[in-house]
């Protein structure tokens, strides 16, 4: 047994895991510190929740684990894609938990021009998928804008052809919204403008554009590379503000140019697209002016020629007013002869109604021997009523014995005393009645009669026929008038200076009392 242990035994020096791990660590980064290497990405899906990037460069015989730090991943001129040919520079080192070996990317680019071109194919295609490169969602420029945003340099050349061109086209104001146009940043600056400029409330502190301009000037694919990034198409496709696409010269094409609303060649022939010639609308203007006054003048000629021509074929205003004026001049003379005959129809119509004592005593008259037949009617009535009544007592007397006929007579007595008084009620409220209109009808009478004239100092003339005498011209010389005064009448005879009198005649009799009522039974 101690034979085996001494066997065993050897001067070859030990080494823990982590020794060799560390020294192979050394010895790969020593060896490899700075290298290039060229690859296509495999396995990549995007960052990690730490922001690191881990993927895979694999060529057709090898593989190489690669990582991207999260500072170095964002300053990254483009993203890695799956599939990708890329050329990484960085440094190997080992990876001692799982005895691998990587490579940590310090920068990354895609492997030559055709790489770059593949890419942007790739994004073209995908993005046209989707619909922002159609027609139909690009939005007409504005022919007069006010306010005009530009994204650009602020110190390169661009800014001022383009300020330029405004200036001597059409001068409006331009806001300047700096950005990068070249470099690992420029892209995502370059959306933030476009972003900011649709975020501009109307009417704020800064003037909200008309239309924006995204601008740079020509260069080779890479420097233009930013502008092919997916969120500045995204965002230029999403603006609500009309977008001029001037990247680069008229050769160079890049997503923004697909996705914009109008490509321009130059950034100069997108100021010439954002605004008019000033001095061509001025001499447009003039000339519709001119022809609009022309235009004006021949049509006020037309309409005064037409108008002259129809006044002609119309009559004088004096043969216009001849009729209507007669035809007024026989109405008025029709109504003047209308009102006399209505006037006198009028009159003849009043002095045949006209209210006289004869005529009120007829009235009178009249009431009374309509209320004495209405008094009539009503006695024969009750008469007739309790004959009626009366036989029927009898008839019912004879079918009843003595005591209900007792009964029915008591009732009966009693119903013919309230008829009774019922109807001494109703004789009494019907003369009460008629003796206030006879009333008042007497009082009209004795308002209207002559005797109340004569009470006032008239006298009443009349001849020895009895006829009234109304005027002076109707007596004869010496003939024997009448005069009746309120207390009595007075004989006379006329004569050239006066009357003389004649003989005394018997005084009047004393008018009875208006309101004295004699029975009209």
């Amino acid at each position: 047994m101690s034979d085996f242990f001494s066997e065993s035994k050897s001067n070859v020096i030990e080494y823990t895991v982590s020794e060799i791990s560390g020294a192979l660590k050394r010895a790969v980064e020593d060896q490899f510190g700075h290298v290039r290497v060229r690859g296509e990405i495999s396995g990549y899906r995007g960052p990690h929740s730490s922001g690191h990037a881990y993927f895979t460069l694999k060529d057709d015989r090898a593989r190489l684990e690669a990582v991207v730090w999260k500072g170095t991943m964002s300053r990254l001129k483009f993203r890695p894609e799956e599939g990708m040919e890329v050329i990484a520079t960085g440094k190997l080192t080992t990876y001692p938990g799982s005895s691998k070996y990587q490579i940590v990317i310090d920068n990354l680019e895609p492997a030559g021009a055709g790489a770059l071109m593949a890419l942007l194919e790739e994004r073209k295609r995908r993005l046209a998928a989707e619909g922002l490169f159609d027609s139909e969602r690009k939005r007409p420029l504005p022919f007069m804008p006010r306010v005009l945003g530009v994204i650009t340099s602020p110190t390169g050349a661009v800014i001022r052809d383009i300020i330029h061109r405004i200036t001597d086209r059409f001068p409006l104001h331009v806001v300047v919204w700096p950005v990068r146009v070249q470099g690992e940043t420029s892209g995502a600056e370059v959306a933030a403008a476009v972003q900011g400029f649709n975020a501009l409330p109307p009417g704020g502190p800064v003037a909200r554009p008309d239309i924006l301009i995204v601008a740079r000037g020509g260069g080779s694919l890479e420097d233009l590379w930013g502008f092919n990034d997916e969120a500045l198409a995204r965002a230029v496709a999403a603006s609500e503000i009309p977008v001029i696409s001037a990247v680069g010269h008229e050769t160079d094409w890049t997503l923004v140019d697909y996705a914009a609303d109008v490509r321009a060649p130059t950034p100069t022939g997108a100021a010439e697209f954002a605004v008019p010639v000033k001095a061509d609308l001025e001499a447009r203007l003039a000339t519709l002016s001119a022809r609009l006054k022309g235009c004006m003048s021949r049509h006020f000629d037309r309409k005064r020629q037409t108008l002259r021509a129809a006044s002609r074929a119309l009559p004088a205003p004096d043969q216009l007013l001849a009729l209507p004026r007669r035809h007024f001049d026989e109405l008025t003379s029709r109504l003047t002869r209308a009102l006399s005959v209505s006037t006198e129809r009028k009159r003849a119509r009043f002095a045949a109604v006209r209210l006289t004592p004869a005529t009120l005593d007829r009235r009178l008259a009249e009431t009374r021997r309509i209320t004495d037949r209405d008094l009539a009617r009503a006695f024969a009535a009750l008469r007739a009523m309790v004959r009626e009544r009366r036989v029927q007592l009898d008839r019912t007397a004879q079918r009843i014995g003595p005591a209900p006929l007792l009964r029915r007579q008591a009732q009966s007595r009693d119903t013919l005393a309230a008829l009774q008084r019922r109807l001494d009620h109703a004789i009494a409220l019907r003369l009460e009645r008629q003796r206030g209109r006879i009333t008042q009808a007497d009082r009209l009478l004795s308002t209207l009669s002559h005797q109340s004239i004569l009470e006032r100092g008239f006298a009443l003339v009349t001849d020895a026929e009895g006829k009234l005498v109304k005027r002076a011209a109707e007596v004869v010389p010496n003939a024997a008038l009448s005069l009746r005064f309120a207390d009595g009448a007075v004989g006379v005879v006329a004569g050239e200076g006066g009357a003389r009198p004649k003989q005394q005649a018997k005084p009047a009799s004393k008018p009875k009392d208006p309101g004295a009522q004699g029975s009209l039974f």
